[in-house]
C-alpha cells in the first residue's frame, strides 16, 4: 500500500485464492486491514507467477515459519529481478538462523538483499500515519533504492549496511514484547515495563556484538524503537499474548486468542539457541522461553530476575 501510495504498480501475491477473491470484490483487505482502501494501483492475485512476471523488485511479507518454502518457489521464478527485500522479522524455525542466510542459500551469494524493519505497525501504515522505517541491505545501492521507492510524505525510511542489525532487533524485540505483556498482565506496573524494555534491550546489545551487529543499529529504529513500539503498544499481538499469559492463560489459549501468528512465540526458541551456541547470558528471553515451552510459571520468573545477583549496569 505505500509503494502504491507513492506512484509505484504493485501486484500482491496471496496463497489464499479465496482471500484474493475477496480483495478484489471489496477493493480492501477486509481481513486484517478493514476500512483500508488498497488503491487503484495494486492488483490482487494468488498466483506467484503472474505477481512475479515483469516484476523488477520483489518484497516479501510472510511469516518467518513460510519465508524459505516462500523463497524457494521465488527462487524458481526470480528471472531478471534486481535483488531481494523483506519486511518479515524473525528467524528460520528450528535453525537460529538470520533470514538473510536463508536468502543466500535458496538465491546464491551475487544477489541483493534488504531487510525493512522498524517500528511499524500494518494498520497505521495503511491508514498513512507517519512511519519511519530502516532498510538494511547487503549492498549500499540497494538500501538507497529500496528506501527511495518507499519514501514519501508520511514514511520516512532510512538506510544502512549493517543487515545483521536490522533483522535481529525485529526479531528479539518480539521475545521481550511477550515479557511486558506478561509484567502488565500480572498488574507489576510501570517500573516493571520500564525494566524490562531496558534490560531486554542489554541483552539484545549482548546477542548483536556477539552477531557482528553494529550497536548503533540496535539503538535506533530498527532496535530500541521497535522494541519500544511493539513492548507498549496494544497493537502488538507478541504484548496481547504476554498479556493472555500473565492473566493465567496457558501459552496454547493466549496464541488462539489472538487468531494470527505470534512471531514472538517461535522466536524464543530461536533466539535461545543462538544465545546459547554464542555463550550470551538472555535472562529475559530464557524466562520466557521457559515459560511458552517448559511449564515455567510467569510469576515465578519475574521473581527469578528480580533475585538476580547485583551486578554493574554495563559491562
Amino acid at each position: 500500500m505505500q509503494l502504491a501510495r507513492v506512484g509505484h504498480e504493485v501486484k500482491l501475491w496471496a496463497r489464499d485464492a479465496s482471500h484474493v477473491e475477496a480483495m478484489i470484490d471489496s477493493g480492501e483487505n477486509s481481513r486484517y486491514l478493514p476500512g483500508c482502501p488498497l488503491g487503484e494501483r495494486i492488483e490482487p492475485t494468488s498466483e506467484l507467477g503472474i505477481a512475479l512476471e515483469d516484476a523488477d523488485r520483489v518484497l516479501l511479507a510472510v511469516p518467518s515459519s513460510a519465508f524459505a518454502g516462500v523463497l524457494g518457489q521465488v527462487g524458481e521464478r526470480i528471472g531478471a529481478v534486481r535483488g531481494l527485500a523483506w519486511a518479515t522479522k524473525g528467524f528460520e524455525p528450528g535453525t537460529g538462523r538470520l533470514l538473510s542466510e536463508s536468502a543466500r542459500e535458496h538465491l546464491g551469494p551475487s544477489i541483493p538483499l534488504a531487510a525493512i524493519t522498524g517500528p511499524s505497525f500494518a494498520g497505521e501504515v495503511a491508514r498513512g500515519l507517519p512511519t519511519a522505517v530502516t532498510v538494511g541491505a547487503s549492498a549500499p545501492d540497494f538500501g538507497r533504492g529500496w528506501a527511495a521507492l518507499l519514501h514519501g510524505s508520511s514514511f520516512r525510511a532510512y538506510y544502512t549496511a549493517d543487515l545483521i542489525g536490522v533483522q535481529l532487533g525485529g526479531a528479539v524485540k518480539n521475545v521481550l514484547a511477550i515479557a511486558c505483556g506478561m509484567a502488565d498482565g500480572l498488574d507489576l506496573g510501570n517500573n516493571t515495563r520500564a525494566a524490562l524494555i531496558t534490560r531486554g534491550l542489554a541483552e539484545l546489545m549482548r546477542l548483536g556484538a556477539a552477531l557482528g551487529a553494529e550497536g548503533r543499529t540496535l539503538t535506533g529504529l530498527a532496535g530500541l524503537g521497535d522494541l519500544v513500539l511493539t513492548c507498549t503498544g496494544d497493537a502488538s499481538r507478541n504484548r496481547r499474548f504476554g498479556l493472555a499469559l500473565g492473566r493465567g492463560g496457558t501459552p496454547e489459549q493466549a496464541k488462539k486468542s489472538i487468531g494470527q501468528v505470534v512471531e514472538g512465540y517461535h522466536a524464543a526458541e530461536e533466539v535461545m539457541r543462538a544465545a546459547e551456541r554464542r555463550g550470551v547470558e538472555m535472562p529475559i528471553s530464557e524466562q520466557v522461553h521457559g515459560i511458552l515451552f517448559r511449564g515455567w510459571s510467569a510469576v515465578k520468573g519475574v521473581k527469578v530476575l528480580m533475585e538476580r545477583e547485583p551486578k554493574a549496569e554495563t559491562e
